[in-house]
């Protein structure tokens, strides 16, 4: 054996010494050079707006607009009156000096958020993050600029009620939170919760730190939250696979998000049996999870 290996490699050596390449050997491409670091954008310019009444029945959009300023961010509130006055201001501040607009309004302050987002979108002129809180019935649907949009409203409210929509082939990330089950929260209070602020504060604030997203697999998300559950502000939802010994409990638990969410949004029991390879939503923020790092890890397979 040990000879007939040696004679097979001799005369593998001996053909190749007799017929020579007749071609030079392809250089290998250049490798891609890296994509440039991405630069963080400019602070956003917050806009935010009161409801009708709204010193009296909107303080929630003032105290929010402290918090924003405390933050360190251009934060300014208005009547929601003088709502295409300030939109036009708006526009032509972006022209001057680009920088990521944010709307953010209380019942008809929620319609003019809309509102001055549909001015944007005819000067081409994009929109960071609309948020509205319990908008007027009459509030349009989100225009194709906007780039990130949150509804928290109550869907039995006479005052607000708005259960906002996106136009058709709208790729950006949406989410709607319909409070309605807790009794605690009404058209008056909802703007001022401090847990709402708290979270739109954290949401501004990573804004310029995330760099542009393919909006492809931007999952809308539409949830009727369960009564005395804090609401938890994600942007949109995102597919991910299932792994062998992946449980709705493991997946809400890997992810740190209530396992009442992924019931919802995939229309599924909550103790529902899973699939290798089936594909199930998950909700995010800003930063998306990475997938490989978003499940739970399976079990050792048992032999």
């Amino acid at each position: 054996m040990v000879l007939a290996a040696v004679a097979l490699l001799a005369l593998s050596t001996g053909t190749a010494v007799a017929s020579p390449a007749k071609t030079k050997p392809t250089a290998a491409a250049p490798a891609a050079p890296p994509p440039p670091p991405f630069e963080p954008l400019a602070l956003p310019k917050i806009y935010l707006f009161r409801g009708a009444m709204g010193p009296f029945f909107s303080t929630g959009m003032d105290r929010l607009e402290e918090k924003l300023t405390q933050a360190g961010f251009s934060a300014n509130v208005y009547e929601f009156t003088i709502c295409r006055w300030i939109g036009d201001r708006a526009i032509s501040s972006y022209k001057e000096a680009p920088a990521p607009i944010v709307l953010i309004g209380h019942s008809m302050g929620g319609l003019c958020s809309v509102v001055i987002s549909e001015m944007a979108a005819k000067e081409n002129i994009p929109i960071s993050l609309v948020i509205t809180i319990d908008p007027a019935h009459a509030t349009g649907d989100v225009p194709l600029n906007v780039e990130r949009f949150i509804n928290i409203f109550l869907s039995d409210s006479v005052l607000g009620g708005g259960n906002v929509v996106a136009v058709p082939g709208y790729r950006g990330h949406y989410a709607s939170y319909d409070l309605k089950e807790n009794a605690r929260v009404s058209h008056i209070n909802i703007e001022k919760s401090d847990d709402i602020h708290r979270q739109i504060v954290e949401m501004v604030t990573q804004l310029p730190r995330i760099p542009p997203q393919t909006q492809v697999d931007a999952v809308p998300l539409r949830y009727l939250v369960p009564a005395n559950t804090l609401v938890e502000l994600w942007d949109s939802g995102v597919r991910l696979p299932v792994r062998r010994g992946d449980t709705m409990e493991s997946i809400a638990a890997a992810n740190r998000v209530p396992l009442w969410s992924l019931a919802q949004s995939n229309s599924l029991p909550e103790n529902a049996p899973l699939t290798p390879g089936q594909t199930i939503i998950v909700p995010r923020h800003l930063a998306p999870p990475e997938p490989a790092a978003a499940m739970a890890v399976p079990p050792p397979a048992r032999r």
